[in-house]
């Protein structure tokens, strides 16, 4: 496999986008996507952000020290995009597309109704890093819509219809899974062991 050397670059795809909605002091709710998260801690549950100093989101989350990661779906995805253009310096951004809010149930910024799922976070630490600081927030609470939930209690994330950010693009997710946790060192029961055994012989007489 030949590959082609480029300079030091963010390369990682695809990634998450979210919408993340944060609230100023004088109660003012700003809406805006973010492409740079990913989890860092699971206990304590820790989520990463990178945000430019410049954005309205960054001094509000700063100030409020909250904010709400909430998942969109493929039928959001213009609000994703729209979200991650227009600053909320200029318009209201929750107000253009007529969105319901969800009151806060840990914090007091309020949640998309419209995503099936939000992280409600406290801010931990902002570390300066170049273009982008490094927020890094503790999820306090998370609201799941009823209907990815199954009998066993279990959350279906893959009936939630999520999306991901792909070098400029946004993709929907499958719902079949390539595999699940573990799946690799499982053992094979003795059974389906011979079965494949055995056609592998076949193979070889051929």
């Amino acid at each position: 496999m030949n590959k082609l050397n480029f300079k030091g670059s963010v390369m990682l795809n695809p990634t998450p986008v979210v919408l993340v909605t944060s609230k100023s002091i004088s109660n003012k709710i700003n809406i805006f996507t973010v492409g740079w998260i990913s989890t860092v801690c699971t206990k304590e549950p820790i989520i990463a952000i990178g945000i430019r100093p410049e954005r309205l989101s960054h001094r509000y989350i700063k100030e409020s020290k909250e904010c709400v990661i909430n998942l969109p779906t493929r039928s959001m995805v213009k609000i994703v995009d729209y979200c991650g253009v227009v600053s909320g310096k200029k318009e209201d951004k929750v107000q253009h597309f007529n969105l319901k809010l969800s009151d806060g149930v840990s914090i007091s910024t309020p949640s998309l109704e419209i995503s099936p799922i939000a992280l409600e976070c406290k801010l931990k630490s902002i570390t300066p890093l170049g273009t982008h600081d490094l927020f890094l927030l503790e999820v306090l609470n998370v609201k799941v819509d009823e209907s990815l939930m199954d009998s066993n209690g279990k959350i279906c994330f893959n009936k939630a219809n999520l999306i991901c950010y792909n070098h400029g693009e946004y993709y929907g997710l499958t719902s079949k899974p390539l595999g699940t946790f573990g799946y690799s060192v499982k053992k094979q029961n003795k059974k389906s062991h011979k079965s494949i055994y055995k056609k592998d012989i076949k193979k070889q007489i051929k």
